[in-house]
């Protein structure tokens, strides 16, 4: 009965040695995280301005969007028209790009463009997707870049 009571104390202080550690490392954590960098300082700065999340559905911008999304249908049209479905395709994929309801589009792109160019959109969109994350990766690091 001895062991059983020596082996939980040991136990005991194991964990209560385990719990101090972690407790200690996320101190440790807290006070190494770069407070004097400012990023919270320029993310409020940001959204005051107008550039940050606050901003994002302003209805100027929304007016813009709308003209840019069809100026670029537009575009698509007539280049379909003339037979070049590449030209077209890259248009159509930037009107998918500001469109607020993508999959909406989709399904009418669906239903009216041919079949052969309807295929080289959907082969087009993640090509689109991975140049639009990197284009706000970069504008993310130009905005945190304090130069």
């Amino acid at each position: 009965m001895p062991r059983v009571r020596t082996l939980l104390g040991l136990l005991a202080a194991v964990a209560a040695c385990g719990a101090a550690a972690f407790l200690g490392y996320c101190v440790y954590l807290d006070r190494r995280r770069p407070r004097a960098g400012g990023r919270e300082r320029r993310a409020r700065e940001r959204t005051a301005e107008g550039r940050g999340p606050a901003q994002l559905w302003d209805p100027a911008k929304n007016e813009k969007l709308q003209e840019l999304f069809l100026q670029e249908v537009r575009m698509a049209e007539l280049w379909l028209s003339r037979g070049e479905h590449g030209m077209g395709v890259e248009h159509l994929s930037n009107a998918l790009l500001v469109c607020g309801q993508p999959q909406e589009l989709l399904n009418i792109f669906k239903h009216t463009l041919p079949p052969k160019v309807f295929e080289m959109l959907l082969h087009k969109i993640p090509l689109i997707c991975q140049q639009f994350e990197a284009d706000m990766n970069e504008q993310e690091y130009l905005e945190d870049d304090p130069d």
